[in-house]
C-alpha cells in the first residue's frame, strides 16, 4: 500500500429540494386550494474516522466529494425525500485543514469518532405554505437553501505512543524490527525509510505504538534531505527514542544536529521527554561506548542507553524506561479485549461456561 499523509479534497453538501406549487384537483370538491409540500433537505457531510487505515492513498484517486440534493415536494401536501449523508471515512489521526492551511477544521484521534463538517441545505417551502385568508391561490414556492462547498486538505498524523529519530543510518529500521512486528526496510544506505513505519511493541504485559520517521540531517527544516515534512507524526509520541550510531565520527554532534531540527520545526517537539541511545554497539568495543557516553553526557543528555538493534543487547533496560512515559492503558491496549471472568461455584472453583 502506497503511504500519502496529504490530500486536497472538494467538498459539497447537497442542497435543499425545491418546493412544489400545486392545486388540489378532485371531483364535487369547488375549492380545491393550494397543497404542494415542501422540499426535502439535502444530504450531510460527514467525517468518520475508521480503524485500519493508516494512509489517505484513497483521496488521491477520489478528490470530489458531493453529497446529493433533497427530493422536490408534491402535491397533496407531500415533502420531498431527505437525501442521504455523505460519510467520508478517514484514518484515525487525521486532521482537516483550511485550504489555506492556517485552521484546523477536525482533528481524528478516536475510531469511531464523528463529525458533521457541511449540513445540508434545507428544502424550499411549497405553496401550500403561503396560503392566507388574503392570498387563497399562492404561487410562491421557495427553491430550497443551496449547500455548503470548500475546499480542505486532509493531513495525517499517525497516532503512536514513541516515536524514533537520529541522523540516517542510525539503525531506527533495524530497532522497529527488532521490537516490533513493523517489518521495515533495512539497507546500508541513506535514506532506506521513506516513509513512516507503525508497530506495535510487546514487552512485560505492555503494548504500545512505535513509528519510525524517515531519518533528518541539518537542514532538514529548510527542506535538505526528505526534510521535515514527516515529523508531524511524531507530534502526538508521549516520549522520543533518539537513536545516535556509535560508529559515527562525532555522536554529539549528531544528536545536535537532531535537536536542532526538533526545534526548527516547532510544534513543542524539542520539549518532549528524549531518551538518548548508542546504536550499533556490537560495532565498538566498551571502552569507545564508556567515553562517546561522557561525551553525550557533556553535551547535555541526562542518560545514556546503549543498546544493539541487530544483537538485542541492552534493548530491555530501554523499554522499561519507556514504560515510565507511557499512560495506564495504551490504545491498542484499551482496544484488546478483555477476558470475562467466569463466577466461581460453591467449591471455589471457577464455574463451566453456560450461556444461561
Amino acid at each position: 500500500m502506497h503511504f500519502l499523509d496529504q490530500a486536497k479534497i472538494y467538498l459539497k453538501s447537497g442542497g435543499g429540494g425545491p418546493g412544489a406549487v400545486s392545486f388540489r384537483r378532485e371531483k364535487y370538491i369547488q375549492y380545491g386550494g393550494p397543497d404542494g409540500g415542501k422540499g426535502g433537505k439535502g444530504g450531510d457531510i460527514i467525517f468518520e474516522a475508521v480503524g485500519g487505515l493508516n494512509t489517505l492513498i484513497d483521496f488521491r484517486y477520489s478528490q470530489h466529494f458531493k453529497a446529493p440534493r433533497g427530493g422536490h415536494g408534491m402535491g397533496r401536501d407531500r415533502t420531498g425525500a431527505g437525501a442521504k449523508d455523505l460519510v467520508v471515512k478517514v484514518p484515525v489521526g487525521t486532521q482537516v485543514l483550511s485550504e489555506d492551511k492556517e485552521e484546523v477544521l477536525a482533528d481524528f484521534t478516536e475510531v469511531g469518532q464523528r463529525i458533521i463538517f457541511m449540513e445540508g441545505g434545507q428544502g424550499g417551502r411549497g405553496n401550500a405554505s403561503y396560503k392566507s385568508s388574503t392570498n387563497r391561490a399562492p404561487r410562491q414556492h421557495q427553491p430550497g437553501e443551496p449547500g455548503e462547498e470548500a475546499w480542505v486538505w486532509l493531513r495525517l498524523k499517525l497516532l503512536a505512543d514513541v516515536g524514533l529519530v537520529g541522523l540516517p543510518n542510525a539503525g531506527k529500521s533495524t530497532f522497529i524490527n527488532a521490537v516490533s512486528n513493523a517489518q521495515a526496510k533495512v539497507g546500508h544506505y541513506a535514506f532506506t525509510t521513506l516513509v513512516p513505519k507503525l508497530g506495535v511493541v510487546r514487552h512485560k504485559a505492555r503494548e504500545f505504538v512505535i513509528a519510525d520517521i524517515p531519518g533528518l540531517i541539518a537542514g532538514a527544516a529548510e527542506g535538505a534531505g526528505i526534510g521535515d515534512r514527516f515529523l508531524g507524526h511524531i507530534e502526538r509520541c508521549r516520549v522520543l527514542i533518539h537513536l545516535i550510531d556509535i560508529s559515527g565520527d562525532d555522536p554529539a554532534e549528531a544528536m545536535r544536529v537532531v535537536a536542532e531540527e526538533l526545534e526548527a520545526y516547532g510544534a513543542a517537539l524539542e520539549d518532549k521527554p528524549q531518551l538518548i541511545v548508542l546504536n550499533k554497539v556490537d560495532l565498538a568495543d566498551d571502552e569507545l561506548a564508556e567515553g562517546f557516553t561522557e561525551e553525550l553526557k557533556a553535551a547535555g543528555a541526562d542518560e545514556v542507553f546503549v543498546i544493539s538493534g541487530a544483537s538485542g543487547a541492552g534493548i530491555e533496560p530501554l523499554l522499561d524506561a519507556v514504560l515510565g512515559y507511557l499512560p495506564d492503558r495504551t490504545s491498542t491496549e484499551t482496544k484488546a479485549a478483555e477476558v470475562e471472568e467466569l463466577p466461581e461455584n460453591e467449591d471455589g472453583d471457577a464455574g463451566e461456561w453456560s450461556p444461561i
